[in-house]
């Protein structure tokens, strides 16, 4: 605990970070202790799939919208979403081209943009609007006059991505990191993937019949389970474990009408993923 020193003339501050290495691995392991302050602890972060949901057109996305307005004003949500299937054409051209990681993290938020900018319209009459990092402070304000912000997903690391854990050279911090980031730095109540899958398997099911159901999964479990196809990132998962806010995330199927207002009333719809480091 820091605390104010006077006495010869002049004020310290008495901290145990001082005089202190920030790299020291025990000075950091003493910093995990304490709780976080949640910034927005009623609000709810709620990720729509670009390819298992906005590539699929209207049929997908006029129910989801329709589902987020009537649950506005019972439910207070950030809606966030990735690039799709362009996103993919652009990482391919990029690749082609030679860019290094940084450029094509960069170039794949400019293409989730054009899914952004179509959810903010069709959600314009209930509110919806463009929610950018310049404007976090001024959250709080939107929600509460009743407005939906809308975002992408690509994390702003920009140039400054780094190299991939997985190997290859695509970003391993997508869409699903980045929101999940948003909604670690804000503190929500809960944060919703929704794609077009019933949760997470250990197979792909939409190629393996045999897949087996994941109801509940911890995120440390997936990733020491090594499982050739899931519906979100693995660096989602690695986050995840890491995280101090968000304990848990939930995936569910958008393309059930009632699986979004499952998830936002708690209910044990979907796959729910939680830390190792914490109770479910």
């Amino acid at each position: 605990m820091s605390e104010l020193l006077t006495g010869d003339g002049r004020t310290h501050v008495n901290s145990g970070l001082m005089r202190e290495s920030l790299v020291s691995k025990k000075l950091i392991a003493e910093t995990d202790k304490k709780e976080v302050r949640r910034m927005v602890p009623d609000v709810n972060m709620v990720s729509i799939g670009g390819q298992s949901i906005m590539d699929r057109g209207r049929d997908a996305i006029l129910p989801i919208v329709d589902e987020i307005a009537k649950l506005k004003e019972s439910h207070k949500m950030v809606v966030g979403v990735g690039g799709g299937a362009r996103a993919r054409h652009t990482l391919s051209i990029g690749l082609g081209l030679g860019l290094p990681i940084g450029g094509l993290a960069r170039i794949v938020g400019g293409v989730e943009e054009n899914n952004r900018d179509i959810l903010q319209f069709l959600l314009a009459p209930h509110g919806g609007i463009t929610f950018v990092k310049d404007h976090f402070q001024d959250l709080q304000l939107f929600l509460n006059n009743g407005m939906i912000p809308i975002c992408i997903g690509q994390p702003p690391y920009h140039f400054w991505e780094p190299p991939s854990i997985e190997g290859g050279r695509l970003p391993d911090n997508g869409p699903d990191v980045g929101l999940f980031l948003m909604a670690e730095v804000i503190g929500v109540e809960s944060v919703i993937y929704v794609k077009d899958v019933d949760g997470i398997y250990t197979d792909n099911p939409k190629k393996n019949p045999e897949a087996k159901f994941l109801a509940e999964v911890s995120a440390k479990e997936l990733l020491e389970g090594d499982y050739p196809d899931l519906p979100v990132e693995r660096e989602l998962l690695r986050t995840l474990e890491n995280a101090r806010t968000i304990k848990s995330i939930r995936v569910i199927n958008g393309l059930e009408a009632g699986n979004l207002q499952a998830a936002l009333e708690g209910k044990p719809v979907g796959t729910l993923v939680y830390s190792s480091r914490y109770e479910k």
